[in-house]
């Protein structure tokens, strides 16, 4: 691979990650339905309980099988908790966009510092 090919590649998907950052951190409040999920043990929650998890993304994950909020977490799990990995897996599952995503990742990921 040419050095300026190689280069424009990591210039690219640096800028990529800066961009996502930067949408991230202008936003960063939580929402009652985070504070409330992470607030207590996830049990039988559906799906929708996760933050950034409406009626319609709701229904696209039911429809891949993830009917319950502890079926996400494992999928949250297996990407070892990883946010990159798991917001594009969300993005590419059911649909979801910057904001939900960012919303489900972090709802996952406060709930795993607390309770695992």
């Amino acid at each position: 691979m040419p050095m300026m090919t190689l280069q424009f590649d990591l210039l690219r998907g640096g800028l990529c990650k800066l961009s996502r950052w930067i949408s991230d951190t202008a936003m960063s409040s939580t929402s009652q339905k985070h504070k409330e999920f992470v607030a207590e043990p996830m049990g039988e929650k559906p799906v929708m309980a996760l933050a950034g998890i409406g009626e319609v993304l709701g229904k696209k994950l039911e429809e891949h099988g993830f009917d319950k909020a502890y079926v996400v977490l494992g999928q949250f799990l297996v990407l070892k908790k990883d946010e990159e990995l798991f917001r594009d897996w969300l993005k590419d599952t059911c649909g979801a966009n910057a904001k939900q995503q960012r919303d489900c990742y972090g709802c996952l990921k406060e709930w795993c510092d607390a309770f695992l």
